[in-house]
């Protein structure tokens, strides 16, 4: 035991490159939020490491606990008080999320809209496992026709959350991961970490830099797997989110049927295949690729301006490629020849906000 003390010291004194220096690279892998998450740190002390990211899996699972959409949790809670005209104390692993949420959704025109969570769970997407067919087209159009908003939440006079609209039902799915990504990123760097990439099923953000260099990232084509469409070099501080209709379907009557639901059709999104933005928080990161997604191809700058989102790739149905000035000015792709069409935010197309309510 002495020895061992002795060399300790040594190492200390001497930080010889063949005692404790730290490692290039330390990484930790888990599920949570419904998706794998990688989180890997350079240049911290092994140990060290190893706590922040025990402290780092702790919260992404509490976070998958409290904002689980099905499972017993203060979001459904929350969704069964709405459901049956009632107001219920706001949970606080909640409170933080609601005037954000709100803020953005009311900014996409209801595109990015939390509040449809019945209409979701009506398609089916609220189950490990998918469907096999669309629901009645009559309980689609009845969800439509109440129209659920987040605007449609309000506080009573004792401070509870009540909804004017019982067909409101919370569903932070599109926005979840960025916000908890975000508060992680937070919790490395009042930790001391420098450089780090959390990366939650291929959204992430990253802190600092790799190496001499900035990171590099690869994003994919929506038509291959095992492909990308082209890469970013990404500096401290900026997250990469993409929003796609190949990760989360079902195909009926040679149809395929995604996850991203578009709440003026109540039906899976149709103008894009994905949609990929880069911001500097998580969070709105997040929420913008959905709505954008959901905007669809020549719709999407109008919505990208009124979230403060100016960097932007789009995929078209057809496999053709959209970008705003300042994702084109970054975006290397893999086939220089392949045609990029470069969209105004200033000058956009037809409105995507057309029958939603103004954002202002």
């Amino acid at each position: 035991m002495k020895y061992l003390s002795g060399l300790f010291l040594i190492c200390l004194v001497m930080a010889s490159s063949a005692c404790r220096q730290p490692p290039a690279e330390i990484h930790r892998t888990f599920l949570a939020l419904g998706t794998l998450v990688e989180v890997t740190l350079y240049d911290v002390p092994e140990p060290k490491a190893e706590q922040l990211l025990d402290a780092v899996e702790t919260e992404f699972r509490r976070r998958h606990r409290d904002w689980h959409a099905w499972e017993e949790s203060p979001v459904t809670r929350v969704n069964r008080a709405f459901a049956e005209r009632r107001c219920i104390a706001v949970p606080d692993v909640l409170a933080p999320l609601l005037a954000p949420a709100t803020r953005l959704a009311v900014a996409s025109g209801h595109l990015f809209n939390p509040a449809i969570g019945r209409l979701i769970a009506l398609w089916g997407f609220h189950a490990e496992t998918y469907p096999d067919r669309p629901p009645p087209e009559d309980a689609i159009r009845a969800l439509v026709s109440a129209r659920p908003r987040m605007t449609d939440l309000h506080r009573d006079a004792e401070g509870r959350l009540c909804s004017r609209n019982p067909a409101v039902a919370l569903d932070f799915g599109g926005f979840a991961k960025g916000w908890a990504i975000g508060e992680v990123a937070r919790l490395l760097q009042d930790g001391g970490v420098r450089n780090a990439v959390i990366d939650a099923g291929g959204d992430l953000q990253t802190l600092g830099r790799h190496g001499d260099r900035r990171w590099r990232i690869g994003i994919r084509d929506p038509e291959r797997r095992d492909a990308v469409l082209g890469a970013l070099e990404v500096g401290d501080g900026e997250s990469v989110f993409t929003s796609g209709d190949y990760e989360r379907f079902f195909v009926w009557r040679g149809r395929r049927f995604h996850h991203i639901l578009d709440p003026r059709t109540g039906y899976p999104a149709t103008g894009a295949r994905s949609v990929t933005v880069v911001h500097p928080d998580p969070a709105v990161a997040d929420a913008a690729a959905t709505a954008l997604f959901v905007a669809g191809s020549g719709r999407w700058p109008a919505v990208a301006h009124r979230m403060g989102v100016d960097q932007v790739l789009l995929v078209t149905p057809e496999g053709s490629l959209e970008a705003s000035p300042a994702m084109a000015a970054r975006l290397r792709l893999a086939n220089p020849e392949r045609t990029l069409h470069v969209l105004d935010l200033e000058t956009p197309g037809p409105s995507a906000l057309s029958d939603q309510e103004s954002p202002d």
